[in-house]
């Protein structure tokens, strides 16, 4: 399967924003496809993946009113890589602060890996704001799911590529992992910190895919995106997420009437299968689908596929009901 013909044709924003959520933050907001249509917000990874143009084309554009914005301290938000008052709670509010902004009574979440995590726990606080939500990668960011992929767990898979997320590291260090990349990403030393922050993004983008796609290895390597991407996952998973554990589950009762999908590649190494078990598990209502031949990534033809499907059957599920 060709990713091309799989997505929407490419689109430019109608409208972009500057929305200023605080004394420090500005974030990036852009609006694509029909000004009229269904309402769906794309919330992206990492936490500090940013958004980029492709994102656009999951949607049809005719149907759905697109919605991108990069999350504090990422993309095109400002101030860049930054870690003041930038914790889920924060991102939670600034959602909100988008949709009273663009003037959106409800809409529909479309969110993978982590943006699967502020998805769910955004509409655990504001559940009658959310019309539909389509997820994919699912990321309960539990201790578990992070020691899974930063301290025992998938180095099993990736022995090589292992190697060299840990050689920044002093070995008396590398029993936590997150606590040392931390003390490497914050660091006064602009080599070192450029050099862990590259390490660090070059791991997960190696090992999001099933099979290792060089482009975007090369687009997770790139200082810019690293710096940010690399900075703000290890602050927020320095702190749990910022959240209670297992928060995601125990609250799973507020949104247990919101249409959900959930796309999950089998061969996930970043937040693998289990995660995504446990909340369809937990959401019997929930639509589970498998991609039986793909890992973690959004732009992995079958995840992309199915992605596609869902949204458009959710509009048409959506425009049903209307």
């Amino acid at each position: 399967m060709n990713l091309e013909h799989l997505l929407y044709p490419n689109l430019k924003p109608y409208a972009e924003h500057s929305l200023q959520v605080d004394n420090t933050h500005t974030l990036h907001v852009e609006e694509s496809g029909s000004p009229l249509g269904l309402p769906v917000l794309f919330i992206h990874g990492g936490p500090g993946g940013g958004c980029s143009p492709t994102q656009r084309r999951f949607f049809h554009p005719d149907h759905y009113r697109i919605i991108l914005f990069d999350q504090r301290g990422c993309g095109k938000s400002r101030p860049h890589a930054c870690l003041t008052n930038n914790t889920t709670a924060h991102l939670i509010e600034d959602i909100e602060k988008i949709r009273r902004h663009l003037n959106i009574d409800r809409w529909v979440l479309f969110g993978g890996s982590w943006g699967s995590t502020l998805s769910l726990l955004y509409a655990e606080a504001y559940p009658e704001r959310v019309l539909a939500m389509i997820l994919r990668g699912i990321f309960l960011c539990r201790d578990e799911d992070t020691r899974w992929f930063y301290q025992q767990g998938a180095d099993r898979f990736y022995p090589d590529y292992w190697r060299d997320f840990i050689a920044p590291v002093p070995e008396d260090k590398r029993d936590d992992m997150i606590e040392a990349y931390y003390e490497l990403l914050t660091s006064e030393n602009e080599i070192a910190r450029m050099s862990a922050a590259e390490a660090w993004s070059i791991w997960e983008g190696r090992t999001s895919t099933l099979k290792t796609d060089a482009d975007l290895v090369d687009h997770f390597g790139d200082p810019f995106h690293a710096l940010a991407m690399a900075r703000i996952e290890c602050h927020y998973f320095r702190h749990h997420a910022f959240i209670e554990p297992n928060q995601i589950l125990d609250n799973i009762g507020y949104i247990q009437t919101i249409p959900t999908t959930i796309v999950q590649g089998r061969y996930d190494m970043v937040c693998p299968f289990n995660q995504a078990y446990a909340l369809a598990e937990a959401m019997p209502k929930a639509d589970l689908i498998v991609c039986d031949h793909a890992g973690h990534s959004a732009f992995e033809p079958e995840i992309a596929e199915q992605l596609v499907e869902a949204t458009n059957r959710t509009y048409q599920s959506i425009e049903l009901d209307a």
